[in-house]
C-alpha cells in the first residue's frame, strides 16, 4: 500500500531518460529501435539458435552488427546463438561448477576472514552471471555487467583472476597453522 502511494511521487521525480529506461525494461516492444533495441536484438539472437545452435562463427545477428556491444556486454547472446540452448546450458553449468567449488572452499576454509573473501568472490561470480545474462534474456535492465571469463576486456579480466587467486589462496593454507 506504501508502494503505491509513493510510486506517482517517485516517478515523477525521475528524469525522461531514467523514466524511459524504466518503460523499456517493463516493455522492451515500446521503442524496439531505440531504447529496446539492445534488448530485442539479444533476444532475438537468442531464440535464433535454437536447440544446437548456428556453428561457431556463424551467428548472423552477432556477425552482421545488430546486437551492440558482442564482444562485452551481450556476451551470451552471441553465444546462445552460436552454440545454442545446449552449449549456452553447459556453459551455465561450468559456472555453477565453479561457484560449487568456491563453495566448497569457503566451507573448508580454517579462518572467518577466509570464509568471508571466498564467500564475497562466489558472490562476485554469481551476480555478474545473473545479471549478465537476465540482461541478455531481457528479465533485467541492460546495464553493462560482463560476464566473467568470457567477456572481451582486461580489468573484468584481470579482477575475475585475481578474486580466484584470492580463493586458491585460502584453499592452499586451509590445513596450514
Amino acid at each position: 500500500v506504501l508502494i503505491s502511494a509513493v510510486s506517482p511521487f517517485l516517478w515523477n521525480s525521475l528524469s525522461p531518460y531514467m523514466q524511459g529506461r524504466v518503460l523499456t525494461l517493463i516493455n522492451p516492444n515500446s521503442d524496439p529501435l531505440g531504447a529496446g533495441w539492445n534488448i530485442a536484438q539479444s533476444k532475438t539472437a537468442i531464440g535464433s539458435g535454437g536447440l544446437l545452435g548456428k556453428g561457431i562463427g556463424q551467428g548472423l545477428q552477432s556477425k552482421l552488427g545488430f546486437v551492440p556491444e558482442v564482444h562485452t556486454d551481450f556476451i551470451f547472446a552471441l553465444l546462445a546463438e552460436e552454440v545454442g540452448f545446449v552449449g549456452a546450458s553447459i556453459i551455465l553449468m561450468l559456472y555453477l561448477l565453479v561457484l560449487m567449488r568456491l563453495i566448497h572452499i569457503a566451507e573448508t576454509a580454517r579462518d572467518r576472514v577466509g570464509i568471508l573473501v571466498v564467500t564475497g568472490v562466489a558472490s562476485l561470480i554469481f551476480f555478474h552471471v545473473v545479471v549478465n545474462v537476465g540482461m541478455t534474456l531481457g528479465i533485467l535492465p541492460a546495464i553493462g555487467i560482463p560476464l566473467p571469463l568470457l567477456s572481451y576486456g582486461g580489468s573484468s579480466t584481470l579482477t575475475t583472476f585475481a578474486a580466484l587467486g584470492l580463493a586458491l589462496s585460502v584453499f592452499q593454507r586451509r590445513f596450514v597453522y
